[in-house]
């Protein structure tokens, strides 16, 4: 009876983990969100599966997150199998724009650079220690964060995907957190690994409503150096398409078979569209 814990599980992708994973026969499905009472009654609206459990926990809240641990240990038994560490922020301020473009105000620039690693970086961090505990009970041992492709150095330097610094040095934070994690348990069997959903269909940030002229320079920039790198890509896939991928990835990868410590695309390598 495997048990999962999502972060991140009020809407988009972690929401899609909580649907997919609730349909695995005798799953324990936990989603941890900022909102409890709001994600429940989604979860009962649109999923309605009676092994989906919601508990409270912020990321930039170390106790709550120390208080979801004890929560989820009451539900699973003590155990759990699968972590899947999707909660996150992209900075709307700094989503479509160069770090020379946030250069006019460093204030703004300094608080946004701390707000990304704060949530993105330490925030997972603190799970990771949190839940660890647990993980090394559970069957299948597995912690898996939710990466992104702009944390890719080759794809950088080589087509110049230059926007949303703080948001990519965060990941890449992250990234390197995940590597040491893996140098430190991989002995015991628990699999470590980032993975990148995706350009994905959510809401907000592929929006270019609002954003200014130099925003949408950079965004059309952008689709230029996309088709560059993916001829073939057609645009965003769907939150079910990109879950669907990825459990794939994640259902598959061990320690074993060389999945430890890596940071992959949707599909398993380093093909980010």
């Amino acid at each position: 009876m495997p048990s999962y814990l999502v972060t991140g599980a009020s809407r988009g992708l972690g929401f899609e983990f909580l649907r997919q994973l609730s349909a695995v026969p005798g799953a324990v499905v936990i989603g941890l969100a900022r909102d409890k009472a709001a994600t429940e009654k989604k979860v009962s609206a649109e999923i309605g599966r009676p092994n989906v459990h919601v508990v409270h926990g912020e990321l930039t809240d170390y106790e709550s997150l120390k208080k979801a641990a004890e929560d989820t240990a009451k539900i699973t038994g003590g155990s759990l199998d699968y972590l899947i560490a999707n909660g996150g922020i992209v900075s709307r301020y700094s989503a479509f724009k160069t770090l020379y473009d946030l250069a006019d105000d460093p204030k703004a620039l300094e608080e946004d650079l701390l707000t990304s690693y704060k949530i993105n970086t330490i925030g997972q961090i603190h799970l990771f220690n949190l839940f660890l505990p647990l993980i090394k009970k559970g069957e299948a041992k597995k912690i898996v964060a939710l990466s992104s492709g702009h944390a890719d150095y080759d794809l950088i330097r080589d087509f110049g995907i230059v926007i949303a610094g703080p948001y990519t040095l965060s990941k890449t934070a992250l990234n390197f957190a995940i590597a040491k994690y893996h140098g430190e348990f991989k002995n015991e069997g628990i699999l470590f690994m980032s993975i990148s959903p995706g350009v994905v269909e959510t809401s907000g940030h592929n929006d270019p409503e609002g954003l200014s002229e130099r925003e949408l320079e950079n965004l059309g920039k952008v689709g230029q150096q996309f088709a560059n790198y993916a001829p073939h890509f057609k645009g965003a896939i769907t939150p079910e398409e990109s879950v669907r991928l990825m459990l794939d990835i994640i259902n598959r990868a061990t320690v074993e078979n060389g999945y430890g410590g890596t940071f992959v695309s949707q599909f398993g390598n380093k093909q980010w569209l």
